[in-house]
């Protein structure tokens, strides 16, 4: 398995949360590796270049232990406190603990409308892998 994923968001309540699949995507590729954030992934360099990598971060399958879900959150909007908001876009893959200690959400953004979409958005032609660290 490429990553090793410990998803603390799926284990909150339900209403924090719903469960999405990517929109999958045509011929993915990669554009640009991070190969210095893979190791720090735990990712070796045949897992970093991998076609079940590629295509889990496309959006295209899921990998073992994965979770895909969109998050709820309340905020302000337009100048307005609205108590239920979300990722309109965005899927959270997992989470991964890297070699540092440190907890990465790696995530899609662009990969398809959620539960959470406000109507204006739409897949587009490409979803963009994106890691965070908190």
């Amino acid at each position: 398995m490429p990553l090793r994923f410990d998803n603390s968001y799926a284990r909150l309540p339900d209403r924090l949360f719903a469960r999405v699949a990517p929109t999958p995507v045509a011929a993915p590729a990669w554009l640009v590796v991070n190969h210095s954030l893979g190791a720090d992934l735990g990712l070796t360099e045949a897992e970093l270049s991998s076609p079940e990598l590629l295509g889990a971060l496309a959006g295209n399958q899921t990998l073992e232990g994965s979770e895909p879900l969109a998050l709820a959150y309340a905020g302000h909007q337009f100048g307005h406190f609205v108590p239920q908001l979300g990722d309109g876009r965005a899927v959270l893959l997992g989470e991964v603990v890297d070699t540092h200690g440190v907890r990465r959400d790696v995530q899609l953004k662009g990969s398809g409308r959620t539960p959470f979409s406000r109507g204006g958005e739409g897949a587009p032609p490409w979803a963009l892998p994106f890691v965070s660290s908190w």
